[in-house]
């Protein structure tokens, strides 16, 4: 719960240029003459392309940059011109939600687009936008978007040193078939139930329901990992809320303390979102109570219609992944899980041709495409990892995978390093110790074979440990032949049997 590893120190450094890029955005809009209003928008514009633009390359995520001001303005205007008409602007925002959902099939700068898109006709409700407003907050964009950018592509652009692999995702089938699609329907549906029951709760504060639908459905690809979402979404607000009313009520929104609180609130979202949602999302209910508190409408009732706003979203979500063109968890999971399986195969072949003096080899990039793949498995596995999952022997499976895949990320991360040294010396027996790791992988992704040569070969290859390299593959041996038994056991469901069989 308060301990995470961050290698690289780069959820730190991401963090840390989070602050740096808003605290930039918003000081040069207030230097501007911008008002409080038009800041807060280019503060959120900041932060957005700072935390959602994640392309592999850094021209890639110039180039998203560039075009957040592409969808943001349309959609400031058409928020602005239907913010009198109740149905029309509904019926937007309903279609924008949809569509920013099934734009993630364009992988991470649909993505970011499609968040950018929902959040800027969000803020338009949060604020209240009205046309005459659209000019100062076109310049707010503007300017935040550049403040931002200086910061991440000229005065810290730590990506240049570090490797940063393409977000993984799963974009199979087509129509309803594909994940994407799927999803677009469900948070259109739900968005349209979170809006019509926030509307009876408050007039003026239904938007929270709509956006707990959309963050539901973000980085989710199944009905497993939405429930948690929701859960997570749930307790993190309802945390944050007793934080807000014990912090930022009693500030009335003054200055210079909302202002160093705001800041506190920015790096934790950008700190902890890779690692817990529930901690993020405390932090950013107690940023949205302190700028409440600056606009001067903040109060204890405001925080608890927050809460049951946050509470029908979630609600909304649950339905609609339950009853509408459902995804299921098993489906996703052996999807991560087999990826997962292929990357560690890749990384070992290539650390071994690296360590045997082939050129222009470097496991460091499978390396880091293999940590985001398992990100992806835990947050898969995390509906059978819950606590209040009440299978145990799933549980057990599951957590019993997840120990070993993180033992087989920790021998591959040490196997790369060892093959990044100049010093480290071939050894005949790496290439016999490769194809067993190869070997094993194709065996635990066939489930009609027989786990027992896994095992011989694992125990066999124990002895003669005297190389750095050999250490590390043996020890992956022994993780692959450890999930021999949980992979394919037949029990509830196959994991990676069931996709193989398809």
């Amino acid at each position: 719960m308060f301990v995470a590893p961050d290698p690289g120190r780069v959820r730190l450094r991401f963090a840390a240029r989070g602050v740096l890029g808003i605290g930039l955005a918003v000081v040069v809009c207030g230097l501007a003459g911008h008002s409080l209003t038009a800041s807060i928008t280019g503060g959120l514009a900041a932060l957005l392309a700072l935390f959602t633009v994640a392309d592999p390359t850094i021209r890639g995520q110039a180039v998203t940059t560039a075009l957040l001001p592409a969808v943001g303005f349309p959609v400031l205007a058409l928020a602005a011109a239907l913010h009198d008409g109740p149905l029309a602007r509904n019926a937007a925002f309903l279609v924008i939600v949809g569509v920013g959902v099934y734009a993630r099939k364009w992988g991470p700068r649909g993505h970011a687009l499609g968040i950018f898109g929902f959040m800027t006709f969000f803020v338009t409700q949060f604020l209240h936008t009205v046309p005459g407003q659209l000019l100062e907050l076109y310049g707010s964009l503007l300017l935040a978007l550049a403040s931002s950018s200086a910061v991440r592509f000229v005065f810290w652009c730590y990506e240049r040193s570090v490797v940063v692999p393409a977000v993984p995702v799963i974009s199979a089938g087509r129509g309803l078939a594909r994940v994407t699609t799927r999803q677009a329907v469900q948070a259109a549906i739900a968005g349209a139930f979170a809006l019509g029951i926030g509307q009876f709760l408050s007039e003026d504060r239904w938007y929270w329901a709509v956006g707990t639908v959309w963050w539901a459905f973000v980085n989710t690809t199944s009905r497993g990992e939405t429930l948690v979402r929701g859960f997570r979404r749930v307790l993190g607000t309802l945390v944050g809320i007793a934080v807000a009313m014990g912090i930022a009520v009693p500030l009335h929104g003054a200055p210079l303390p909302t202002a160093v609180l705001l800041a506190i609130c920015v790096f934790a979202i950008f700190y902890t979102a890779a690692v817990s949602y529930s901690w993020m999302m405390l932090a950013v209910t107690l940023m949205t109570g302190l700028l409440y508190g600056m606009l001067d409408v903040l109060d204890a009732e405001l925080l608890a219609l927050r809460l049951a706003q946050t509470g029908v979203g979630a609600l909304g979500a649950v339905l609609a992944v339950l009853l509408i063109l459902p995804v299921t968890t098993h489906e996703t999971t052996d999807a991560w899980i087999r990826r997962a399986l292929r990357c560690v195969q890749s990384c070992t072949s290539e650390a071994a041709a690296r360590l045997a003096g082939t050129p222009n080899v470097d496991p460091a990039p499978r390396v880091a495409e293999l940590e985001l793949l398992l990100g992806r498995v835990r947050l898969s596995l995390a509906p059978l990892v819950h606590p209040f999952n009440p299978l145990r022997a799933r549980k057990a499976r599951a957590h019993q995978i997840l120990v070993l895949l993180d033992l087989c990320m920790r021998e591959v991360r040490g196997l790369a390093n060892v093959a990044a040294d100049p010093a480290a010396s071939h050894d005949i027996r790496l290439a016999a110790a490769c194809w067993r790791v190869e070997a094993a992988v194709e065996a635990l992704m066939n489930p009609q074979g027989s786990a027992a040569p896994i095992l011989a070969k694992a125990e066999s290859a124990a002895a003669h440990m005297d190389h750095a390299a050999l250490t590390h593959l043996h020890g992956l041996e022994r993780a692959l032949a450890g999930l021999v038994t949980p992979l394919h056991s037949i029990p509830r469901s196959p994991f990676t049997g069931m996709s193989a069989a398809r």
